[in-house]
């Protein structure tokens, strides 16, 4: 089995070659990226040259796009691989904690492993609040719990290497939406417990920006909801003017529901093609949402039937209990039906739990 390690750089101590070298000595080939560092650092690159193979950019492009720039070496350069694993250049991560997840992905092999920290208090406060915030934001657009969203180490077969060459995003909110793709794509995420790590109270050794980072991560957390949201106000207007052009009884009742709802999903398909996940739109794609929204429509006319004809409550009323249900029904089906069927497709069981260590 062969193993590729891809450790992204910016004006790096001497970690780096310790990683370099750990990882090289626990069997795994090493790739570092040298993502514009100043000229100072020239001589810690050029000593990693005899070592491993190192890649450069002139500039600083940010950490996504130095992780994509490896992971399009891999594929150009035809380097035949299983698993690949992402960690840091800074020491907040374990070589053996690396070897664990690789261990972990062949374990599952579809899945995304995670390495997960314990975030406590002795965590410094702004990498322990932006987890908090980020990890609950993410929980709420995906329906999926991670506990450590913004974890750095990462590991995946080599099956997945064109999807996350492919990711949108250069800099840190490239691991967000790695996140967010895999949730969308019923992909199978599991995180394996790993030393917590920090210098100093502050975490100076991070080159993260507080507000431009943090700014690009949640840009697309918010689109995510935007995009439901909106799709929701123009579903529920459409439903509204239908019901008055046509007749009121259940049938119009049921036309009306059925024509926003076509509408709506085809608005939602789109805006999720083109400004959530920079998808183009295929017919896998279409026929797979097709599916889901042909599901949702079911269950969606189901309950606004039994809420008007049933239990006589008014229709504008009803429209909105009828939502409600819905955005259970579908958290439901998500988290017991699809998500697991994802995960025992990689041959690991349901949700997203922690593994031991071994």
């Amino acid at each position: 089995m062969k193993n590729i390690v891809i450790i992204p750089a910016l004006n790096p101590d001497d970690n780096l070659e310790k990683l370099a070298e750990k990882n090289i000595a626990l069997g795994q080939e090493v790739i570092v990226v040298n993502d514009g560092s100043l000229s100072r650092y020239n001589a810690v690159f050029e000593r990693l040259k005899d070592k491993c193979t190192v890649l450069e950019h002139a500039m600083n492009l940010g950490k996504g796009e130095a992780i994509k720039t490896a992971l399009r070496y891999i594929k150009d350069e035809n380097q035949r691989c299983d698993y690949i694993g992402i960690m840091d250049a800074d020491g907040q991560h374990l070589p053996e904690d690396m070897a664990a997840l690789l261990k972990a992905a062949a374990r599952y092999g579809s899945s995304l492993i995670l390495g997960s920290r314990t975030i406590n208090n002795d965590v410094p406060w702004k990498s322990r609040m932006g987890n908090i915030i980020t990890r609950k934001m993410f929980h709420m657009v995906s329906g999926q719990f991670i506990s450590d969203t913004q974890t750095g180490l990462r590991a995946f077969p080599a099956g997945m290497l064109e999807l996350m060459s492919e990711v949108k995003g250069s800099r840190y909110e490239y691991e967000m939406n790695v996140l967010i793709i895999c949730a969308q794509r019923g992909i199978s995420m599991k995180e394996v417990p790993i030393k917590t790590i920090y210098h100093d109270k502050e975490n100076s050794c991070s080159h993260f920006h507080k507000i431009k980072d943090s700014f690009r991560i949640y840009r697309d957390l918010f689109k995510f909801s935007a995009s439901s949201f909106s799709s929701f106000i123009l579903d529920y207007g459409l439903f509204v003017v239908f019901s008055v052009i046509l007749p009121s009884s259940s049938w119009g009742v049921m036309t009306a529901n059925i024509a926003a709802r076509v509408i709506s999903a085809g608005y939602n398909y789109s805006m999720n093609c083109r400004f959530v996940f920079y998808e183009k739109k295929t017919l896998k794609t279409a026929l797979d949402y097709l599916a889901l929204a042909a599901f949702i429509l079911v269950i969606n006319s189901l309950a606004l039937e039994a809420f008007t004809a049933g239990l006589g409550i008014p229709v504008y009323t009803a429209k909105i209990m009828t939502e409600c249900v819905l955005f259970i029904t579908s958290w439901i089906v998500q988290k017991y039906m699809i998500f697991r069927k994802a995960g025992q497709k990689g041959g690991s069981g349901s949700g997203q739990r922690k593994e031991a260590l071994s």
